[in-house]
């Protein structure tokens, strides 16, 4: 599953691909991967991401909040 929020926030705050996996101590590659829905993250590295760009799971990968109904 391609995870729009997560390129949306990293672009939203000009982060560099090479950015964010060095930070993250991951390869750019795993991260592109993300992004296109080529690999997905387990749930550590999920929950990693969403502390790292301060957003929810949802947003990371719907590109949107959790809305209740």
């Amino acid at each position: 599953m391609e995870m729009i929020g997560l390129r949306e926030i990293r672009k939203k705050k000009k982060y560099s691909q090479l950015k964010v996996a060095m930070d993250l101590s991951i390869s750019r590659e795993a991260l592109s991967y993300y992004e296109n829905g080529r690999r997905s993250p387990d749930t550590d590295m999920l929950v990693k991401l969403s502390q790292y760009f301060n957003v929810s799971i949802d947003y990371l990968i719907l590109g949107k909040e959790f809305e209740k109904k």
